[in-house]
């Protein structure tokens, strides 16, 4: 040790007998009760519900699945992926983040009323109050919404949820608690998000009249109102979002995974989309652009403070980065190339004719050509060989002919593995060699297209094809619209589509294809696959090319048992709470 150190630490000490040094002035301590008169600390405690929102960035769970393997031999998704999920080891978990967000805001409603936010004006007083805890109720239930979708299953007969604590936890608060029904918890997700939308309004937006304002807030002014309900607030919770929350909620209720433990239906979930596809303007205001939100370079660039692009219900706020870029370009392009697409998800996407690939008298499918005349989208989303990505347009060569190409399949630890890397979620203007060029992102929580799709199938289970419940549009209609926006069957009159529009079986098979390209690695296909009560255990596969010749190769299994169909209840919870009730398998 030299005598530098030996000296700092003899100076500490020496300080560290001064009682001024070592504990901070009473002032300094501030007390709980401060939140009533100091409305900024009750506030901090509401924030505490959106930083947990998991949405706030991306998973890439789709490592996880049969579309998506990664290059990092640490990536948590592809340890549970060939065989390391468990009670003790479960990226997934929400327990963790969303009852932490969950306790914040049970200590926030406890205690808003009893806040003064405006102290010289009662009625804005009661706004404020009003809106905060509408929001509050909105973040909880989606919280809890992500709490089912973690740990909701089956224990012996029963399919239960999660403990259902309404109150603030205290130390002396019983937490051996057991988990709640999953009808219980639907019905107090349902409740919060009623009492969401009678506080909140549907959008925040600034009003020009005193006849835009609720009766019960009547005798207002204009300004007042706009302070607390006006766009400034914009990407904080709404009656929309709230009906959203309710309709994404309805559609996990009623799959195949859950529909007999609970009393939401199909019919159900078809509605509660419609009303939200509905105040947008219905299938009519689907996004032309939709496909490529991402990449709009001019809308994300221009959209003003708090505005959402068209497809956008509900986002993050926007930031200026190359992180995604750096991740996961090629290495020729200096990124790192971490998720690498399958052969599976290539061969999901159709012809442009509309016809899938294993049609093979309708589809004009070349396994010699694979990629040309395929469905726009694939060279959208999927850098393929040949196929270019950056603000160059570089052509990427993934074959293995080139001993000193990096980009090719295997070369070097940031390569691929699959023969594909993602392109989709990149913006292709960001350039990290020689100098970084940040650029503009966000993370959508809630995309129109989701929407739509969650009708489709819905709708398609509850009325069939053609069927509409009454309400505008059936499974078809959306299907149509979305290929059609994609530029998928347009040339023969969606031949293929047409061909299925009397056999809901079909149409199932294509809804589902639809959301595995439209929302590909946007952390959904995991929850899909465990919802549709489909297969868990395809192995992934990628192409390696060489001399112009294509050969399927096997890259990863999927190692998983069928319990794992629903996740578990962290083990380190069960020691602790007996009364918790474990997940069937695990």
């Amino acid at each position: 040790m030299n005598r530098i150190s030996i000296l700092f630490i003899g100076f500490f000490f020496t300080l560290s007998g001064c009682k001024k040094f070592t504990e901070p002035a009473a002032q300094n301590n501030g007390d709980f009760e401060n939140i009533y008169k100091e409305p900024a600390l009750a506030h901090g405690l509401l924030l505490n519900g959106y930083t947990r929102l998991p949405t706030n960035g991306w998973s890439f769970s789709d490592v996880a699945t049969d579309d998506a393997v990664s290059n990092d031999i640490n990536n948590n998704y592809r340890k549970i992926a060939t065989g390391q999920w468990s009670a003790s080891f479960n990226p997934l978990d929400q327990w963790t983040n969303s009852r932490a967000g969950i306790q914040y805001l049970n200590i926030f409603l406890a205690e808003a009323d009893k806040v003064t936010w405006d102290s010289t004006d009662p009625m804005l007083n009661t706004m404020f109050n009003d809106r905060q805890k509408g929001e509050a109720y909105g973040l909880r239930a989606y919280l809890m919404y992500y709490m089912l979708q973690a740990h909701a299953g089956w224990a012996g007969g029963t399919l239960y949820g999660f403990p259902l604590v309404l109150e603030a936890e205290t130390p002396t608060s019983n937490f051996n608690q057991p988990r709640a029904t999953f009808e219980a918890c639907m019905k107090q997700i349902y409740s919060d998000l009623d009492k969401a939308e009678g506080l909140l309004s549907l959008d925040y937006k600034d009003i020009t009249s005193t006849a835009q304002i609720p009766s019960k807030y009547s005798g207002i002014k204009v300004e007042t109102y706009n302070r607390v309900f006006g766009k400034f607030f914009n990407q904080r919770m709404t009656g929309r979002i709230a009906k959203a929350i309710r309709a994404k909620l309805a559609l996990m209720a009623a799959s195949q995974a859950y529909s007999t433990g609970n009393t939401t239906t199909w019919t159900d979930a078809a509605n509660y989309t419609a009303q939200v596809l509905e105040l947008n303007g219905g299938l009519a205001n689907l996004d032309p652009n939709g496909v490529t939100w991402y990449d709009n370079k001019t809308e994300i660039d221009g959209l003003a403070s708090g505005a959402s692009p068209r497809e956008v219900l509900w986002r993050t706020n926007i930031g200026s980065s190359s992180d995604l870029e750096a991740a996961h370009y090629p290495p020729s392009l200096s990124g790192q190339g971490r998720l690498n697409p399958t052969q599976n998800l290539v061969n999901a996407f159709p012809m442009s004719n509309g016809y899938p690939i294993t049609n093979t008298a309708s589809s004009g499918y070349s396994a010699a050509n694979p990629y040309t005349g395929r469905d726009p989208r694939l060279a959208k989303y999927i850098v393929y060989n040949g196929n270019t990505i950056g603000p160059a347009n570089k052509v990427i060569n993934t074959t293995i002919d080139v001993v000193t190409n990096d980009d090719g399949l295997n070369k070097k630890e940031t390569s691929t593995r699959t023969g594909y890397y993602m392109r989709k979620l990149l913006r292709q203007d960001v350039s990290l060699n020689p100098s970084v060029n940040n650029q503009k992102h966000y993370r959508p929580h809630i995309r129109y297209t989701e929407l739509f799709l969650n009708y489709a199938e819905a709708a398609n289970e509850a009325w069939g094809p053609m069927g509409n419940g009454g309400n505008p549009y059936s499974a078809y209609d959306v299907i149509k619209a979305i290929r059609t926006r994609a530029g998928v069957g347009i040339a023969n009159g969606h031949a293929y589509l047409e061909s299925i529009k009397g056999d809901q079986d079909a149409m199932r098979t294509l809804i589902r294809n639809e959301r595995r390209l439209e929302l590909a690695f946007e952390g959904f296909r995991f929850w899909d696959l465990r919802r549709w009560n489909t297969s868990l255990t395809e192995a992934v596969t990628g192409t390696s090319i060489s001399l112009n010749t294509y050969k399927e190769i096997n890259v990863e299994g999927r190692n998983y048992q069928d319990y794992m169909r629903f996740g578990p209840i962290p083990h380190s919870e069960r020691l602790k709470y007996n009364a918790l009730q474990q997940n069937n398998g695990w």
